[in-house]
């Protein structure tokens, strides 16, 4: 007799403790794999970070150096005038700059679609 109580299959809650602890676990591990993942990217946006902030340092040099060169080269041609047309074009780049970043935000292709729409399908298939 003990040996077909041992032959059953278990009882639902048995089998829904099983569940929820296989569930947990799956959790566990996308948890654990997400933590990786973000440590990797932290570093690398660090990275990212450091070379493009270096990158415009530097980008700000040459165009600093670029310009005293133009006002040196053209002040014998044009004398002072020279010093608001720089600024002029400095100032239409900034602002074409400006537009483009908005347009960027508004289109909204910073939001992540696809990482969106999978994390939407994953809720739907466990609800």
């Amino acid at each position: 007799m003990a040996h077909d109580e041992d032959n059953r299959p278990p009882g639902l809650i048995a089998s829904l403790g099983l569940v929820t602890r296989n569930a947990i676990g799956l959790l566990l591990n996308r948890l654990e794999l997400a933590a990786l993942e973000l440590a990797q990217v932290r570093n690398h946006l660090l990275q990212l970070v450091l070379v493009f902030a270096l990158a415009v340092l530097l980008g700000g040099f040459a165009l600093i150096y670029a310009s005293v060169t133009i006002v040196y080269l053209a002040w014998a041609a044009i004398g002072w005038v020279i010093l608001p047309i720089i600024t002029v074009v400095f100032l239409l780049v900034a602002i074409g700059l400006i537009l483009y970043a908005r347009g960027l935000l508004r289109s909204g292709k910073l939001s992540l679609p696809a990482t969106m729409a999978e994390l939407k399908s994953d809720r739907d298939m466990l609800l």
